[in-house]
């Protein structure tokens, strides 16, 4: 007499990981989302592991997620998949302010922003 399962998200060769919360501009986050779409995750992850960018630490767990969710829960092969969508969203933004010159008030905007990585298996024409 238990519930019926819940019926998946995304299709049977993918798996998906989102990250919220991330301290920094969707603008920002998204040129590291742009430099792993399409690409296969072990490229990807050397790709994230020797940016630069101070959030690729962070997508790139984000991406370990993605995979470990491909293996684990849907019995994905991990050398076959690919990065198929890698997208950018905005989320709550904290306003500061600081005094200024005559009496005035300097907004500062500190925005955070979210990503959900969707790794897909697929197969390799030999």
């Amino acid at each position: 007499m238990s519930k019926d399962k819940n019926p998946r998200r995304v299709a049977d060769n993918e798996a998906r990981a989102k990250l919220r919360m991330l301290r920094t501009s969707p603008q920002k986050l998204n040129l590291v989302a742009a430099m792993i779409r399409g690409k296969k995750v072990d490229k990807a992850l050397t790709d994230l592991t020797f940016s630069k960018k101070r959030i690729a630490l962070d997508v790139k767990k984000c991406l370990q997620s993605a995979i470990a969710n491909a293996e684990n829960n849907h019995n994905l092969d991990v050398d076959e998949l690919v990065v198929a969508e890698a997208y950018v969203g905005k989320n709550l933004t904290m306003k500061r302010g600081r005094p200024r010159a005559r009496g005035r008030f300097g907004k500062i905007i500190k925005p955070f922003s979210e990503i959900t990585i969707l790794v897909r298996q697929v197969e390799e024409q030999a």
